[in-house]
């Protein structure tokens, strides 16, 4: 007896709540403020905080505050009122730059919601993700009777707290994390490519590698070394696999378009097929997740050749990004209750694609 099953992929711009620094509706902002905060960590782990250094300190510090907080836990760092740099070095103190977080409205959370229920998913990757309490707290209390019985994350690498996680209605049989991959002060990933080992209910074993590769913000230019060395370790890690007879996807947000090299080595691989090509061979605009100076698809579900064979459909939900009526002229329109960028479930489309396997 053959099983029918769906897979998605979603990057839900966090759960409960976003840094204030990401839920900006002007991109190049944001982008700006980023780099901003790179080049304060990178004055804060100097040995020696010498006077120019703590006065571009207290200048950068002034400029994102609105953004981020101090966390000292043994200094001290500043002077009580904050106007001047007292610590004379990375040694002299202890503590973190953290993000502040903007509260998400109960309406954006039932947005985010309701796009998840109508993917009608068994499995789903699910991208930005803070933890796995608030994952399994949003799936017992948002989904209702779409409630997925298993809810798994792995804390990743970024300091925003942005994991990627998995809910599935199959049982998870095994995971692996590959938060460690490369040396201390590199690693691959900036948040982890997740591998998740399932049951279908016949048994048969569905692998899923989970993932959220660089973004853009700092820049094609210095990014896409970072996305083509995530996507050539993937790539690798497929290797575990033979995609000729292994039922495997690669989900995620890989925060480029099919077209640009940093993900080729990725995409090249052969017996691995984009579920979007499969359903849009000729309209390559059917399949954008994502709109920043136009549409582009830049989420993904790559599955090996066995699902290929067993693939009966896949499509976008787009309806949880605001303004989707002015970016597609009338053809698509935004749920009723996503009137502004805050409130949207996400700026990103979900992927999803059904399977009826032998």
């Amino acid at each position: 007896m053959s099983t029918t099953f769906r897979v998605a992929s979603y990057n839900v711009e966090n759960l409960f709540s976003r840094a204030k620094i990401l839920n900006l509706a002007n991109h190049e902002l944001a982008a700006d403020l980023l780099l901003q905060v790179n080049e304060l960590d990178k004055l804060l782990r100097k040995d020696s905080y010498t006077a120019a250094v703590k006065t571009q300190i207290l200048q950068n510090y002034n400029a994102l505050k609105d953004y981020i907080e101090f966390r000292v836990d043994r200094g001290p760092f500043f002077n009580r009122p904050r106007t001047k740099i007292v610590a004379g070095g990375v040694q002299d103190w202890d503590g973190s730059m953290e993000f502040k977080r903007s509260k998400f409205t109960e309406v954006t959370r039932q947005n985010t919601a309701k796009v998840i229920k109508a993917l009608k998913a068994d499995l789903a990757c699910i991208v930005e993700a803070e933890d796995r309490p608030t994952l399994h707290q949003f799936n017992s209390e948002m989904l209702g009777s779409r409630k997925f019985k298993f809810a798994m994350l792995v804390d990743g690498n970024d300091q925003r707290g942005i994991d990627v996680g998995v809910l599935s209605n199959f049982e998870i049989k095994g995971l692996r994390t590959h938060i460690f991959d490369g040396p201390a002060n590199s690693r691959v990933f900036p948040r982890d490519c997740l591998r998740v080992e399932l049951a279908l209910p016949d048994g048969q074993a569905l692998h899923l590698l989970c993932n959220h590769f660089t973004s853009k913000s700092q820049g094609e230019a210095a990014t896409d070394p970072k996305r083509e060395r995530q996507a050539k370790r993937v790539a690798e890690i497929l290797g575990d696999y033979d995609l000729s007879a292994d039922l495997v996807i690669v989900a995620g947000d890989l925060n480029d378009k099919p077209n640009r090299a940093s993900l080729r080595p990725l995409l090249d691989v052969p017996n691995l097929f984009d579920v979007l090509a499969l359903q849009f061979p000729a309209d390559e605009d059917a399949r954008w997740t994502y709109h920043y100076e136009g549409v582009q698809q830049i989420d993904f579900v790559l599955v090996s050749k066995p699902l290929k064979d067993a693939f009966v459909e896949a499509d976008v939900e787009r309806r949880g990004i605001f303004g989707l009526n002015d970016i597609t002229g009338g053809a698509e329109t935004e749920f009723d209750t996503v009137t502004h960028h805050t409130n949207a479930a996400s700026d990103h489309g979900a992927i999803w694609a059904e399977f009826q396997v032998p």
